[in-house]
């Protein structure tokens, strides 16, 4: 009892709310007085009684219920890479637990789900919003680094169409207009903060640094950044008329799906290469030459001109000269002007909760209240894939807000490829790989 007392002690603590405390006497009462059976599903047997199977595998259930939903909660949750917007860093069908002890667990905000899952279960919503609590987050080891893998809520996820839920709601509205999304796509779905799709992504840059792309390189502060092993962009191969050699391609460990051979080029339009792949390619006799895909202004295509955030055409970036942007700071004070106001307009009246109204005079209007200058109530920071040229993040949708922080990837459990059949799709020696 002393035990599990302490375990239980620590953990209100660290949890910050004291009434958990009562639960000390469920404790006691189970190990020293025993006067409630708070196990009630669980049957005891006598000596020598035939164990009744069904009621054995209800207790297993409840038991692992119970035990996994506290560890997701508050220590790890599995997560799945969906798409390449990661590689060569982390795969497509890279499995990973992500731990929440890194930047501390969040204290859930809707806890009505069904065990095991998100926010999907059969096609439906498996969670409810009865009871929605206020965000809070535990200690945790650090906080969020620069080159750091993190696993976060994806900030335009609040709003999911029904017929295409994987899209984002807001850059079809911008491109093709409201009513036409809703009629074609709709209904949507309202989700909370914390029931939002999750999005793995390296974090470039943190609250206060000034990020700028130039020619797609990332500088923080007027530095250029780490060039990680995994970071990769997309490039012109013209070769003498010939394909590569699946064996090589196989080597050079390109994704396949990602492959597209062009006979008219003849080459590859849009290869997607690390610093280490493209000597490799470089060095082969059948390449004639080999440019890098580098977007200027205006932006090709799929870009247009209100794709990047924040979705003004006239400071004609793109997503390989972007910039420079200020990454917001909780407690930093900025004036508000027409100029300024695309950057934080979905900060002010989205992710800090505030009303806002903008007046055709250009008076601003927070909370009812005429504002000039607005103070934030949170840390934001600047998330971008590794695989920079097929990557949706920060510079198609803006900042990251602290509360939408998840956890740390720590370790690959297991990695499938699914352009293989099982058992050449695993990718053994991914497995168990600490990130």
């Amino acid at each position: 009892m002393l035990f599990w007392a302490i375990l239980y002690v620590l953990w209100v603590i660290w949890l910050g709310n004291y009434w958990w405390l009562f639960g000390l006497i469920v404790i006691f009462d189970l190990y020293i007085t025993k006067k409630v059976k708070w196990l009630f599903w669980k049957k005891e047997y006598k000596e020598g009684e035939k164990h009744n199977a069904l009621l054995d595998w209800i207790d297993a259930i409840v038991f692992a219920l119970v035990v996994v939903t506290f560890i997701n909660m508050f220590f790890f949750q599995a997560f799945k890479i969906p798409s390449s917007s990661m590689e060569s860093s982390l795969y497509t069908g890279d499995h990973l637990f992500v731990s929440k002890l890194t930047y501390g667990p969040r204290v859930p905000q809707t806890p009505l789900t069904i065990p095991f899952t998100h926010n999907v279960i059969f096609g439906k919503e498996s969670y409810s919003t009865a009871i929605q609590n206020q965000y809070r987050r535990l200690k945790g080891f650090r906080n969020v680094k620069r080159g750091d893998y993190v696993v976060f809520g994806f900030p335009h996820g609040d709003t999911v169409l029904k017929k295409d839920p994987m899209a984002d709601y807001y850059a079809y509205v911008r491109d093709a207009g409201r009513d036409y999304v809703l009629r074609h796509y709709g209904p949507v779905v309202v989700r909370p903060m914390d029931k939002k799709d999750h999005y793995v992504k390296r974090c470039v840059a943190i609250p206060g640094d000034t990020l700028e792309v130039k020619a797609g390189e990332v500088y923080v502060n007027g530095i250029q950044q780490e060039a990680y092993p995994g970071l990769q962009l997309t490039y012109k191969v013209t070769t003498n008329g010939h394909p590569f050699n699946p064996k090589f391609v196989d080597e050079l460990g390109l994704n396949v799906t990602e492959l597209y051979y062009d006979p008219r080029l003849p080459g590859y339009p849009f290869l997607p290469l690390t610093a280490t792949m493209l000597e490799k390619v470089k060095e082969i006799k059948a390449v004639v030459s080999v440019e890098p895909n580098l977007d200027v202004w205006p932006p090709d295509f799929p870009d247009n001109e209100e794709t990047l955030f924040p979705f003004t055409p006239e400071r004609h970036w793109t997503r390989d000269w972007y910039g420079p942007i200020w990454i917001p700071v909780k407690g930093a004070t900025v004036p508000l002007t027409a100029e300024n106001m695309p950057l934080y307009r979905r900060i002010i009246a989205v992710y800090e909760g505030n009303s806002l109204e903008e007046r055709p005079d250009g008076t601003i209007l927070i909370n009812g209240e005429i504002a000039q200058e607005y103070t934030f109530k949170q840390d934001y920071y600047f998330m971008m894939g590794d695989n920079r040229h097929n990557s949706l993040d920060s510079r198609y949708w803006g900042f990251v807000p602290e509360d939408h922080i998840v956890g740390r990837p720590s370790v690959i459990w297991l990695s499938t490829d699914r352009g293989r059949k099982f058992p050449n799709n695993i990718r053994w020696r991914r497995f168990l790989k600490f990130v």
